[in-house]
């Protein structure tokens, strides 16, 4: 048998390392999703999409939510499709917009409260030169967080309690991306950078910056008339007209670039503080490989420091600049809790519990862990017994001879599988004959009525 082919210049090719189940080294894999659908507005919907830019490549980036749509719902498919991070943008009858971080299966929930947020529409419309969308979201971006850790937490008497927090919110944004190792990831494969940023506050709050940039590099030590003829440099600016400037009135180049009064050499205006940021790369040039007679002859010569000279000549500086990308959010953490937005609730901002109740809710958890273990055993014991009436009724059809009835008997029955068992409950059993008994109960009361007429 031929095998099927896989078609590869038109359908992206998945890792399927990535979907299965009990690998601890899957990609991170996210979804943003706005709860409520057309009911939170314009402005947090073109948020979540901004955001969804900021997870690519691995998000859902053409995800559709409805109204209908439930938690449920996209939890349901979480596990087959590899989802690891659930981000939900909700906004309240107050208008507070919340984002929720639900790490999948089991959770935990961090809500943040957004207490300022801007567009990246907003944030390009601010900007002279704002940066087009080219190959910067082919790759994740490069997570820097900082003062993430505060020095009081260190000590031995800081709270217990706030170290916790650190220390959880720390490994939900480390695990949003996939790691990278400093020696083995090429430098042009960064082109994006996520900064995180803790605000330190008076009253103990943990608020969050977010900001989204864009990494560029440029060549240093160069004018930056001089770099406009340059051809790499031109493909980076990505204009489709007028990359060249107008030399038709000029008499000789020199009179461009050293022209004081349009920026050259001699202007003080033209002064770049490129000390600062500058980085060393190696020169993407192609060189022959040479043979091994060529090697020997090298060899025999005592050319080995010349060609080492060589090799670092190809080394030139760049300056990095970042340039904005957006969105802009102002991250207020108010609750975290258990499991996926349903668990117990860990820690409140706003509302603080005695011991005593802390215990009466302890005991609340723990009786409701109980009941949904007996509601399963129930399950359970219920799928069991059908499966057993379902392979007596195919044997009892088969003695008797009665092979049709008998197999449709037995196709009457449903079928059972582990989704259904964890999905049924026992409480849904009952109100579903509670009705049946009702309807037929309003059936022979119709009956008894048209008797009498």
């Amino acid at each position: 048998m031929a095998r099927p082919r896989k078609k590869k210049r038109t359908h992206t090719q998945i890792d399927d390392g990535a979907t299965k189940p009990g690998r601890g080294n899957r990609r991170p894999r996210s979804m943003v999703i706005r709860m409520g659908a057309g009911d939170i507005g314009p402005s947090v919907t073109q948020l979540a999409k901004d955001f969804r830019a900021v997870m690519e490549p691995d998000t859902a980036s053409r995800l559709k939510e409805r109204k209908a749509n439930k938690l449920k719902d996209y939890t349901a498919m979480a596990g087959p499709l590899g989802v690891t991070h659930l981000f939900l943008f909700s906004r309240s009858n107050n208008g507070n917009v919340h984002l929720r971080v639900a790490l999948t299966p089991r959770g935990p929930t961090v809500t943040f409260r957004v207490d300022r947020y801007a567009l990246a529409k907003d944030i390009a419309k601010s900007q002279k030169h704002p940066r087009g969308g080219g190959k910067e979201y082919q790759t994740a971006p490069l997570l820097v967080m900082n003062n993430f850790v505060s020095q009081n937490s260190t000590d031995s008497g800081a709270d217990p309690i706030k170290k916790q927090l650190e220390s959880l919110t720390t490994t939900i944004f480390q695990s949003m991306f996939p790691p990278i190792n400093p020696q083995s990831t090429p430098l042009n494969s960064i082109r994006r950078i996520l900064l995180l940023n803790r605000e330190t506050q008076a009253d103990g709050t943990y608020v969050i910056s977010l900001r989204h940039y864009a990494i560029t590099t440029r060549k240093t030590g160069v004018s930056k008339r001089v770099r406009r003829f340059d051809q790499t440099e031109q493909r980076l600016r990505e204009k489709k007209s007028g990359a060249l400037p107008n030399l038709g009135k000029l008499n000789d180049v020199a009179d461009y670039i050293l022209d004081p009064a349009a920026g050259g050499y001699t202007s003080a205006s033209e002064t770049e503080l490129d000390t600062d940021n500058e980085i060393e790369v190696m020169e993407t040039t192609t060189q022959r490989v040479l043979s091994k007679r060529e090697q020997q002859k090298l060899a025999n010569n005592g050319d080995k420091k010349a060609s080492k000279t060589e090799q670092s000549s190809n080394v030139e500086k760049r300056a990095v600049k970042l340039v904005e990308l957006g969105p802009r959010m102002r991250l207020r953490m108010v609750k975290v809790e258990e499991g996926i937005c349903d668990g117990k609730v860990m820690w409140n901002e706003y509302v603080t519990k005695t011991k005593e109740e802390e215990k009466a809710l302890e005991e609340k958890w723990d009786l409701r862990r109980k009941e949904k273990e007996e509601r399963r055993k129930i399950q359970r014991e219920n799928v069991e017994r059908k499966k057993e009436l379902k392979k007596n009724t195919k044997k009892n059809a088969g003695k008797t001879g009665d092979g049709e009835e008998g197999a449709n008997e037995g196709d009457s029955e449903e079928e059972w599988d582990s989704e259904d068992l964890e999905n049924w409950d026992v409480d849904d059993e009952d109100d579903d004959d509670n009705e049946d008994a009702e309807e037929a109960e309003a059936g022979a009361i119709d009956e008894d009525d048209e008797m009498e007429g």
